[in-house]
């Protein structure tokens, strides 16, 4: 016990924010999404910058978080969990704080699946009373290297108009109801929104934005985790003023389900489609995932009024021979880091830092 006082301490100086430096000395980020391309943003940008803070969804109604959901009615604590492991440090103290709460129970009882973690947020929930508060708690515990808020304080139902959802009715256009059944339909999705409409967001998640150097929006399951946060109104308002610069971060390979056959281009439209006022500055896309960067170059310009920047920002595989190939659905997030600090620094700066 006495052996882990000086960890603890030292876990202790990270306040929420993240910040481990003085003041504007590194960019103030703020990332938003959920699931593990998230989590991908989050392991790249701790690496670059002290002030960070991650705004996740809440409408996971699967696995471990939707029984919690259901049961407690609490928000779904999935995505939050893997936010915080993300930003735990390299050091023994974090990874093994990752660990455990990535840890899943395995029983013949209720407990199954159950991940450590969610069950560690939903406590401090109920002893708390605040959704920031506790996340804020659980992060110095595990030394998180920034900041995790939900981005709304009420859990959301994701809800889609899908055409062929039912392979008897490929032309039929339905709705589909929850997250998880939203991800995996063999249809085509055409728009999402959330239930409650007009959903309340997290004041601080407001506020971060807002005061943000950069934003960074995705990568992440395009309709279920990156496009729900635009469905929050103070939320995507924000978004739309904030003096920060923006970037879009398009994913490795279409989800399979989701956006199955998607072009990066069509990434683009459905996003315009669902916030038509929301420019960015920068586009983040895989060299290996863009057939067309002339198609790409022109639609992101016409969209989302941006550039494109391409780097090589896929892990490679598991192969650790010479010329092993890319891992087509993993970030490697040394390379990632160096892409988004490539961009920090070629494409202007807000904020007094560095």
């Amino acid at each position: 016990m006495t052996g882990r006082t000086p960890r603890l301490r030292r876990v202790r100086r990270f306040v929420p924010g993240g910040r481990t430096t003085k003041k504007g000395a590194t960019p103030k980020v703020v990332a938003l999404g959920g699931g593990m391309g998230l989590s991908a943003s989050l392991a790249a940008l701790r690496r670059i910058t002290g002030d960070l803070t991650a705004v996740v969804t809440v409408a996971d109604d699967g696995g471990s978080s939707g029984r919690l959901r259901d049961e407690l009615g609490v928000l779904p604590p999935g995505d939050l969990r893997k936010a915080l492991a993300a930003l735990c440090g390299d050091d023994d103290w974090g990874q093994t704080w990752a660990r455990v709460i990535q840890h899943r129970f395995e029983s013949e009882g209720e407990l199954h699946d159950h991940a450590v973690g969610n069950l560690l947020i939903v406590a401090l929930w109920e002893q708390l009373g605040d959704h920031v508060q506790a996340l804020d708690l659980v992060g110095r515990l595990l030394g998180a290297h920034g900041r995790v808020l939900p981005m709304s304080a009420v859990p959301l139902e994701l809800q889609a108009q899908v055409r062929g959802h039912d392979a008897a009715r490929p032309d039929a256009v339905s709705t589909v109801r929850g997250q998880a059944t939203v991800a995996l339909t063999p249809g085509e999705v055409l728009s999402v929104h959330v239930v409650p409409e007009d959903p309340p967001a997290v004041p601080e998640a407001v506020a971060a934005v807002r005061d943000a150097d950069w934003v960074v929006l995705g990568p992440g399951s395009w309709f279920s985790s990156v496009i729900p946060h635009l469905l929050v109104p103070e939320l995507r308002e924000a978004l739309e003023e904030t003096k920060a610069r923006k970037v879009l971060s398009l994913n490795l390979a279409p989800q399979p389900g989701e956006t199955d056959g998607f072009s990066p281009q069509r990434h683009l439209e459905v996003l315009a489609r669902h916030a038509p006022k929301l420019g960015f500055d920068v586009v983040l896309a895989d060299k290996a995932a863009v057939p067309d960067i002339e198609g790409l170059t022109v639609a992101a310009k016409q969209l989302v009024g941006s550039e494109v920047e391409l780097a090589v920002v896929a892990a490679r595989g598991d192969d650790a021979r010479p010329g092993a190939g890319p891992a087509p659905d993993r970030h490697d997030p040394e390379l990632l880091a160096a892409a988004y600090d490539r961009i920090f620094r070629m494409h202007g700066r807000i904020g007094p830092w560095r």
